[in-house]
């Protein structure tokens, strides 16, 4: 049956309608589609964030070494050796911690009276407290190569006190291997439990360290 005119028109308005719905809705599928696109091509471009570089830098115990000094009645200085110094160097961030344990009971001196008498309960205190240990705070680490102060903590006869060492500058361009990192620094031995011999003996004693740590393995970063 052929429609009337009035009929025919209403039909037309309709087909119209859901035309223009239907092209409504395929331009909001395009746009999200476009935005969408969009989105995902800029997360894809950002740079994946990376975890913070850490590594552990361990001391070449056998070419590193430690030391002490003191005065005897302003006039002459006791010296002597510690035995190995163990630990390393925490690295992240640009910044360096060092931690190191030393060897006190294997100290060695020119006589064998003075080795005895600084492992004894008026010095060192080797049988109770056979090491001596020390914890910088942590620092920048292209200090290791310009040099500057070094504060942490020191235990010592099982007292921990604060202290302040100073690192040298360095004289190479990767310090701790192709050179030693040399470090020194005053404590006073009453701050730790040995006050005798006053008299005789002064209340400062110098510490001295000299630390090279082993290489890193093939593609690690240098100190």
């Amino acid at each position: 049956m052929i429609p009337n005119a009035p009929e025919a028109a209403r039909m037309h308005s309709t087909g119209s309608g859901r035309r223009n719905l239907l092209a409504d809705a395929w331009k909001l599928v395009f746009a999200w589609t476009w935005a969408t696109g969009i989105s995902l091509s800029a997360m894809a471009a950002e740079p994946a964030s990376t975890t913070p570089e850490s590594r552990f830098l361990r001391f070449d115990s056998v070419r590193s070494s430690a030391s002490f000094e003191v005065r005897v009645l302003l006039m002459f200085s006791v010296d002597g050796q510690f035995g190995s110094v163990s630990g390393g160097v925490h690295i992240e961030n640009e910044q360096a911690r060092v931690e190191a344990a030393i060897d006190a009971n294997a100290v060695s001196m020119n006589r064998e009276s003075n080795e005895k008498w600084v492992k004894s309960t008026e010095f060192f205190d080797v049988d109770r407290h056979p090491q001596i240990f020390f914890e910088s705070a942590p620092f920048p680490l292209d200090q290791l190569r310009q040099g500057g102060a070094l504060p942490g903590t020191l235990n010592m006869r099982g007292v921990t006190r604060p202290v302040e060492f100073v690192l040298e500058p360095a004289k190479c361009e990767q310090p701790a291997l192709d050179c030693p990192v040399v470090a020194h620094g005053t404590v006073r031995r009453s701050e730790f439990g040995m006050t005798t011999r006053r008299g005789a003996l002064s209340d400062k004693v110098e510490l001295n360290f000299s630390i090279r740590v082993l290489a890193p393995a093939a593609g690690s970063a240098q100190p």
